[in-house]
């Protein structure tokens, strides 16, 4: 077959950038890597062909940018796009912009983003393809008759999903009238509200998290290269997957390949993709979504299948014929190494990466977009890496996974490698010494991340280290065919980035710390923004009890009161999303709401204000003592 991808473009940053790159060199084909200013200095920027800069310190500036995106494919000579995972690869208006563009889309049509990428339309796309989603409503939330009716019909607890919420983020777990009536009032569209992008679904309380890596070529053929369990997660997002999907009931692996073939055919898919479902603890299977990409957990069906998976993707774009993939062999794990302290529940944190030593040997693989220096913070990602352990059968899998967090070491930050550790050590999950393998999505949440004792006892920050010799890659090699000594600076053309030597003797004239400053890393500025402030203005915060503050670095999506509305105790004053996670902020007390310091997708840091009560009480004059003043009292509550 004539190979039509020349130049690949890759819209995405971190490790699934630098994944990419790596293929499309194994391939033959040129990449065109793109980058904010946080991440001038990463692996993936270097290891590319080329690099263009992505002006803006905001995901909506930089990563997210349609047109910004398309200029750079134009001036590039790209001649096709991957958009990795997140940012822009679900996105129907991208991949309908660079077909336009006459650049190859590797991914499905946009037509099929759209017809998956609704929560209520996809669940219609399943009904049509008779594969059973969870039992829901097909249409958005509405009147809160038909609400009562679905719970009262099959019991609390209920979901509320947004329509738009990918990787578990929007998900509401309501347990009573009360709950619903309040989720409702929250929500209210007479108040402006977004009830219209919410739907009703049966919370399955017991149920594991299965998938199936598929691929559908355009000639019609179709596979599912492993099914995965993806159970072990936090906040309804994953934190460990498996392949293949361990102790499945007998006919349940047929029926998961059966569903996913007619969710591929009832859209016309072309590409890989994931279809994601739930499996109760009776045995039944219900559809819960189709991932129209790459994701994050591919590696572990690479690993049972031998085949790498963005090739497969980079030929079918093509035009190819996928591979058909062997049986799987043996059992590979993945753990998501992730800047999050298990001491607070896994909160997204920040720091930078003092020491960062990853494991190695027999079955170890380390995807990882960061090295030693560098400084994180969950305004951009939290992710770091991600650990890859496969041997011949779980339970070799699984002593070699405690071998790797053995040999484990991230400094700088916390991760969530002590909990790993406690997970792989439990009978419930590796389902050692006779005991049945007992795990449910919620399994993680409430055995070791709900309660106080467990939190802390997971505490224990664990220590992260991939070589950092991509950095350097070819950094010095125009020199080393020249006698006169020179030094090679990376610098930015018209927003590309290109490499300037110059001669040393040059560069000594111009200012003699040159040399010196060349050999150290730059700073990454952005990354750590109001690190050091974050404990000092938490702390502030915490002795007044009318600054409501964000708990950590996010963006607002919702602001649910006004200015001068009285609010009760645990109503709902802020929406924050980091890292796809949404977080609520609750009134600590009944109050007036005085002023509203942000908005819509403004970014906030850990400690910054969001809104200021005048906390009922709070004024009234306090009973003298010994002669000290209310207007001293005063200033030592500020």
């Amino acid at each position: 077959m004539t190979q039509n991808v020349k130049k690949l473009l890759i819209a995405n940053r971190g490790e699934i950038a630098l994944r990419v790159v790596r293929t499309a060199r194994e391939m033959g084909i040129a990449t065109v890597a793109v980058y904010a200013e946080q991440d001038r200095e990463a692996p993936y920027v270097a290891l590319a062909d080329e690099a263009y800069l992505l002006p803006g310190d905001t995901y909506k500036d930089t990563y997210l940018n349609e047109d910004l995106l398309i200029d750079v494919l134009r001036r590039s000579g790209a001649n096709a796009v991957h958009p990795g995972y997140g940012f822009l690869s679900e996105v129907a208006s991208f991949a309908a912009k660079v077909s336009e563009a006459g650049a190859i889309w590797v991914g499905p049509s946009p037509e099929a983003l759209t017809d998956l990428g609704d929560k209520i339309t996809a669940r219609r796309v399943a009904t049509r393809a008779k594969v059973p989603p969870v039992p829901g409503l097909n249409e958005s939330v509405g009147d809160i008759r038909a609400l009562y009716d679905f719970a009262h019909t099959h019991g609390y607890p209920i979901m509320m999903k947004r329509t738009d919420g990918g990787g578990g983020r929007g998900i509401t777990i309501v347990r009573s009238d009360d709950e619903l009536r309040g989720f409702y009032m929250n929500h209210d569209a007479l108040q402006g509200g977004d009830l219209n992008e919410y739907f009703v679904e049966r919370f399955i309380d017991k149920g594991r998290h299965v998938e199936t890596q598929c691929g559908r070529d355009s000639h019609g053929r179709f596979a599912v290269y492993s099914t995965r369990d993806c159970s072990v997660q936090r906040r309804n997002q994953k934190l460990i997957e498996e392949a293949p999907a361990p102790f499945l009931p007998e006919g349940v692996h047929d029926q998961l390949v059966r569903y996913s073939r007619a969710l591929f055919d009832a859209v016309g898919y072309v590409g890989l993709g994931t279809c994601e479902f739930m499996l109760t603890d009776t045995g039944k299977v219900y559809f819960l979504e189709v991932n129209p990409r790459l994701q994050v957990e591919h590696t572990v069906s690479e690993e049972v299948s031998g085949l790498d998976l963005v090739r497969e993707q980079i030929t079918i774009a093509d035009g190819g014929a996928l591979t058909e993939p062997p049986e799987p062999r043996g059992h590979s794990f993945e753990l998501r190494i992730t800047c999050e302290d298990p001491a607070k529940n896994l909160t997204p944190s920040s720091g930078t990466l003092t020491r960062l030593d990853w494991p190695s040997g027999p079955g170890i693989r380390v995807d990882s977009g960061v090295v030693e220096g560098d400084t994180i913070s969950p305004k951009f990602d939290s992710m770091m890496g991600k650990l890859v352990v496969t041997a011949q059968n779980r339970e070799a899998a699984v002593a070699r996974v405690r071998r790797a967090l053995g040999e484990l070491h991230v400094e700088g930050v916390p991760t969530p490698a002590s909990l790993f550790d406690q997970v792989f050590r439990d009978d419930e999950f590796t389902a050692e010494h006779g005991h049945p393998f007992d795990i449910s999505t919620k399994w993680l949440e409430r055995k070791y991340l709900n309660r106080e004792a467990n939190a802390t006892r997971a505490g224990q920050p664990a220590s992260l280290s991939a070589g950092a010799a991509g950095n350097a890659a070819g950094a010095g090699s125009a020199a080393e065919a020249k006698p006169t000594p020179t030094e090679t600076f990376v610098i930015e053309m018209n927003d590309k980035r290109v490499k300037l030597t110059v001669p040393l003797d040059i560069v000594e004239n111009i200012t003699g710390s040159a040399r010196a400053r060349g050999a150290q890393r730059p700073t990454q500025p952005l990354r750590g923004a109001g690190l050091h402030r974050a404990d000092s203005a938490q702390q502030k915060t915490a002795e007044r009890p009318g600054v409501i503050a964000a708990p950590m670095q996010a963006v607002v999506t919702r602001i649910n009161v006004a200015e001068g509305q009285h609010v009760a105790k645990g109503d709902l004053l802020v929406v924050l999303e980091s890292m796809k996670m949404e977080n609520y902020v609750y009134a600590p007390a009944a109050g007036t709401v005085t002023k509203i310091f942000v908005g819509p997708a403004t970014g906030v840091e850990a400690g910054e204000t969001l809104v200021t009560l005048d906390v009922d009480g709070a004024n009234a004059k306090p009973k003298t003592d010994g002669g000290t003043s209310d207007a001293t009292r005063k200033g030592d509550a500020q």
